[in-house]
């Protein structure tokens, strides 16, 4: 699978976890030349804190577009160390 954004491959793997239609890619596929820090944070009922990064890719900001869970619930323990992503990232085989 390919999370792409303004037409770069911000994360490649074979190896993704699909959780409430969503592909979460093991953390080493990112393309860190493209991912940027974010201090935003939301909170999940049985997820638990999510943290967010930001996209830079060809000077343009995609703002919070990637989450995870660097401490998860242990019913989401699954997508520890994984990173999923919305906001125009387009997911494709």
């Amino acid at each position: 699978m390919k999370a792409i954004w303004n037409d770069a491959v911000i994360a490649q793997s074979d190896n993704t976890v699909v959780l409430e239609g969503n592909h979460y890619f093991p953390e080493d596929s990112l393309n860190r030349d493209h991912v940027t820090f974010s201090n935003h944070h939301t909170m999940c009922s049985w997820k638990g804190q999510a943290s967010y990064y930001s996209l830079l890719v060809n000077g343009e900001m995609n703002t919070d577009a990637a989450w995870y869970y660097p401490d998860p619930k242990p019913g989401a323990d699954n997508i520890r160390g994984h990173v999923a992503f919305w906001k125009g990232v387009r997911i494709e085989p």
